[in-house]
């Protein structure tokens, strides 16, 4: 069982625990003063205390919320008015596996200190956003894009790439900086698509049009597929772009010698 404030704030992965159900008056009607009606009492805690205040637990499963980028019906049976909510229930196989997600994080974060030489103040702890970043599902954007690229070539890849983008752009979802597009590509060239390869290499010069990197590797694959010329050419723009790139000037002499 998990004690204290900062324990039930820094384990959970996800949604996790019982009956957190909108107030509604008990049986019989009965209210508190002023009239309001009377919560219901949480149940079925098994993560948290069972005697973790309300409101503590409330604000703990907002924050979980917040990083998944989820609601309360991830896990809860909640159907809002006129249908089911039963938020003690644990039918939903995401509430199991939350419950499972917390306690690995607690047991990582019981382990973290002694692996990383800190103390235990000192140690950055696990967290939902740790992983999950607002997504439930904490893939990575070039397992996306390359699952994508499976059934449809680059161009399935890319239209996924660009609706994560337009959806998750400004946030910590996912990678869309310069080397994203970059690594989706030497993926596609390890698996000899050179062609896919090229495409994602073509795209990512939509959005970094001054990337020295982005013609290094455009460079790596058009001279595997024995396009020896314009691999000179990609290379020497890339050492117009940041002269400073020793990498591309020693494999621009290598072309060219």
């Amino acid at each position: 069982m998990i004690r204290g404030t900062n324990g039930i704030a820094a384990l959970g992965l996800v949604l996790l625990s019982g009956s957190i159900a909108v107030a509604q008056p008990p049986a019989g009607g009965g209210q508190r003063g002023g009239g309001a009606p009377a919560p219901q009492p949480m149940t079925n805690l098994q993560i948290f205390p069972k005697d973790a205040p309300r409101q503590q637990v409330l604000q703990t499963m907002n924050a979980f919320t917040q990083a998944l980028g989820v609601q309360c019906n991830y896990c809860h049976v909640q159907e809002g008015r006129g249908g089911r909510n039963d938020m003690a229930s644990d039918e939903k196989p995401t509430k199991k596996a939350a419950r499972g997600m917390v306690l690995l994080a607690r047991d990582i974060n019981e382990k973290l200190p002694a692996a990383v030489g800190k103390s235990a103040d000192a140690a950055t702890r696990v967290g939902c956003a740790t992983c999950h970043r607002g997504v439930a599902i904490p893939k990575q954007i070039t397992d996306i894009v390359t699952d994508a690229a499976a059934g449809g070539g680059a161009t399935a890849g890319l239209a996924k790439f660009r609706e994560l983008r337009t959806q998750y752009y400004g946030g910590q979802s996912y990678d869309f900086s310069e080397g994203s597009l970059i690594a989706i590509a030497q993926r596609a060239n390890q698996a000899q698509k050179a062609d896919d390869a090229l495409a994602y290499l073509q795209a990512n010069l939509e959005f970094y049009p001054k990337s020295s990197r982005t013609y290094q590797t455009m460079a790596q694959v058009k001279n595997a597929k024995g396009d020896k010329d314009g691999a000179i050419k990609d290379l020497e723009k890339a050492v117009e772009l940041e002269p400073n790139n020793q990498q591309a000037k020693m494999q621009l002499q290598q072309l060219k010698g």
